[in-house]
């Protein structure tokens, strides 16, 4: 099969065209560096063309108020030309919860991705995926000042970046699921105590103080951001940071 995928330079998109090359597919990567812009439309109509598949990785440049224009116009954007061209499945990686958290700008912007993308002419498969380790470095600096970390002790179950893209690339070559498949980590812990984990390994001097109303993740209520009967990822966050 062929695959357009679309963001297929980044963290994840990367890892999604080489396990699908490397599965005997023709998997090829758009982004604007490649003269594909999901804005202004520009190379969608060419991305498209004989693809069976496409999977759709960009993200939103800001994760304020902005962002559900951003989702909305790349959505129509890309169901338009995916609908001209034929294509028989579209894929796009969402957020475990994101539904639950309507305080949040960014996951209001990815529900209503979602809400598009079920809503548009081409059968599709919505890939939920939990918190990636990958980021939690980032959590840590949103809310540092001096040597203090402020973080909630909001549940989090962290997933490598590797294994979403490894379920990514599955469900793409699979038949259109017509709803969502939530893959996590293998481990729950309070985003407090993971940062106490991260900043121990690294031998990094910052302290983490519990505040509840700290960080993004502060607006978040319960385990919302997890799911115990998700389809489980191998790799745990100690193996992660070795």
């Amino acid at each position: 099969m062929k695959f357009a995928v679309i963001g297929g330079t980044g963290l994840i998109g990367s890892q999604v065209v080489r396990n699908l090359n490397a599965a005997g597919h023709e998997a090829v990567p758009h982004s604007q560096s490649t003269g594909v812009d999901v804005i202004s439309g520009q190379g969608l109509d060419d991305a498209a063309a004989g693809a069976d598949v496409i999977v759709n990785l960009t993200n939103s440049p800001t994760f304020d108020e902005a962002s559900p224009a951003f989702f909305r116009t790349s959505m129509e954007n890309l169901l338009a030309a995916g609908h001209r061209a034929g294509v028989g499945h579209f894929v796009i990686l969402s957020i475990v919860g994101v539904d639950q958290v309507p305080e949040l700008d960014y996951y209001k912007a990815k529900a209503l991705q979602e809400e598009i993308l079920a809503a548009g002419p081409i059968p599709y498969s919505i890939v939920r995926a939990t918190q990636f380790m990958e980021f939690i470095e980032a959590v840590l600096s949103w809310t540092t000042e001096g040597d203090t970390v402020r973080l909630p002790a909001t549940p989090i179950q962290p997933i490598a970046a590797k294994d979403v893209a490894d379920a990514v690339a599955e469900v793409a070559a699979g038949a259109p699921i017509g709803g969502i498949r939530n893959i996590g980590g293998p481990e729950i812990f309070a985003l407090d105590e993971l940062g106490r984990i991260t900043l121990a390994h690294k031998a990094d001097g910052r302290t983490v103080v519990t505040d509840p109303t700290a960080g993004m993740f502060g607006a978040v209520k319960g385990d919302v951001l997890t799911d115990k009967d998700a389809h489980l990822a191998p790799t745990h966050y100690a193996d992660w940071l070795s």
